[in-house]
């Protein structure tokens, strides 16, 4: 009999470095796979490139400081950018959150995990792929508003990459003042 592992607490005051995932590119904003970009601009701070890192940073200081990453690479290769940053601050993948679109949950709802995360995302796969481990956390912020009908006549692979409505973004934005006041005030 296997035993069952528990899911440590989350404790943000253990975070060093926020990682959101999206696409870069106009025509990729306001898209479902760039959830993590949304969150990230809720924060209202000023993002510069950082070439070494292949993402723009900022820092952030919300009772503590945090560094701030949004890649620029694609979704599929932003494992590139984490390892970059997580080897120049020297930092462990466990001081790392992960913000990304989660089509395993629904709109309106999110999980904060350790080594844990959806079925398929291509841009979790790469970090793990890239720090040879799967031991950091994602804040996984569920986009997923097909009704049975559109499940069956659209992949989930297109899903992703179509637009928020605005109402869907209405949502998303009470979810995101939610997270930010229980874990970043």
């Amino acid at each position: 009999m296997k035993a069952l592992t528990e899911q440590p607490k989350f404790d943000i005051k253990k975070i060093k470095l926020i990682v959101a995932l999206g696409n870069p590119g106009k025509e990729y904003v306001k898209t479902r796979h760039n959830a993590g970009f949304i969150f990230m601009d809720k924060f209202n701070v000023e993002f510069l490139p950082e070439n070494k890192f292949k993402s723009e940073i900022a820092q952030i200081n919300l009772n503590q400081k945090f560094l701030l990453a949004k890649p620029k690479t694609f979704m599929n290769s932003s494992g590139e950018s984490v390892v970059a940053i997580l080897n120049f601050y020297k930092l462990l993948p466990s001081e790392i959150l992960v913000i990304h679109d989660d089509l395993d949950i629904k709109l309106g709802e999110y999980k904060i995990q350790f080594n844990k995360g959806p079925k398929v995302h291509n841009g979790i796969l790469s970090i793990e792929n890239m720090l040879a481990t799967s031991a950091f956390w994602r804040l996984r912020v569920g986009i997923d508003n097909r009704t049975e009908e559109l499940r069956q006549h659209i992949s989930g692979a297109d899903y992703v990459l179509g637009r928020f409505t605005d109402d869907e973004l209405k949502q998303l934005g009470s979810i995101f003042k939610s997270i930010k006041e229980i874990y970043f005030n």
